[in-house]
């Protein structure tokens, strides 16, 4: 079992750097699946390592750089589509609603790698909160969610071609790209509320650091 938990996360770390080509060449449909499984393998890497007791020191690095890559890898990739191709779909479009929050968001998962590094020269760990609602967690369900609405809407720019789907994909298009880019502000949000209470933690362990 604790090969196949580390097999999810290789395969999450896979997925992250083949979405890359796949988005490039507009292969939405190929994207948005592999990063729907990709997601869920992260889910399931966890429950089952959790589940059968099979947590190791490997599995866990692999899960957390699979999580960072998957997210970053998509997210830069996926704003510098929507760059060039929403100005077309939506004249007028504030292409800077989704740069901004990608750039924000990465920034924090660099800022609290630096914060973990340097606790970890003192010893110190600084785990992840183990709370059910925390706001890491909320801040990774609305990055997917906002991923995916992104990506499906990207899926139903394809089907406006087709007649009798032209009507159905232009409205669920607006829909996906407008409720995908709230989802990445609310994502923003619960980022930079999280990253204020890994800082505030920090500051604790700062004042036991000779």
């Amino acid at each position: 079992m604790k090969s196949f938990v580390n097999f999810l996360s290789a395969f999450r770390i896979a997925s992250a750097f083949a979405i890359i080509p796949t988005l490039l060449l507009g292969w939405y449909w190929i994207t948005f699946i592999l990063y729907v499984l990709a997601s869920l393998s992260d889910f399931f890497d966890g429950y089952l390592a959790r589940e059968y007791n099979c947590v190791s020191k490997l599995g866990g690095v692999m899960d957390h750089i699979g999580d960072k890559l998957l997210v970053a890898n998509t997210l830069i990739i996926l704003s510098v589509v929507l760059m060039f191709l929403l100005p077309a779909f939506i004249p007028g479009f504030p292409s800077w609603t989704i740069i901004v929050p990608v750039i924000l968001m990465i920034s924090r998962e660099l800022y609290i790698s630096g914060l973990r590094e340097f606790l970890g020269t003192q010893k110190i760990e600084m785990p992840v909160p183990k709370a059910r609602f925390s706001m890491g967690k909320i801040k990774t369900t609305l990055q997917m969610v906002a991923t995916c609405a992104l990506l499906l809407g990207l899926c139903m720019s394809q089907l406006v071609l087709i007649p009798r789907l032209e009507k159905f994909a232009i409205f669920t298009f607006f829909g996906l790209m407008y409720g995908g880019v709230i989802c990445l502000w609310l994502a923003l949000v619960a980022s930079l509320w999280s990253a204020t209470q890994y800082t505030m933690t920090f500051i604790g362990h700062l004042k036991k650091i000779k």
